[in-house]
């Protein structure tokens, strides 16, 4: 079951959603975490911080499932 994220501004950065999400403490942790980390978005490996998230877009991060609306 994925959890829907609804934007409100054009866009979020990948680091900025595992923020907001829960998944890291400070936006600083990106950047360790995604190298120690498998993060799929539409279904590839992404791991830059900065990445920008639009709507329909989806990010899997271990067992979560993240759906831009």
């Amino acid at each position: 079951m994925s959890e829907k994220i609804k934007l409100e501004t054009e866009f979020i950065t990948l680091g900025q959603l595992l923020k907001d999400e829960g998944v890291i403490a400070t936006g600083g942790q990106a950047k360790w975490f995604l190298r120690e980390n498998s993060v799929l978005l539409n279904g590839s490996p992404e791991d830059r911080r900065g990445k920008k998230l639009r709507s329909g877009d989806v990010i899997v991060v271990g067992d979560q499932t993240f759906e831009i609306e």
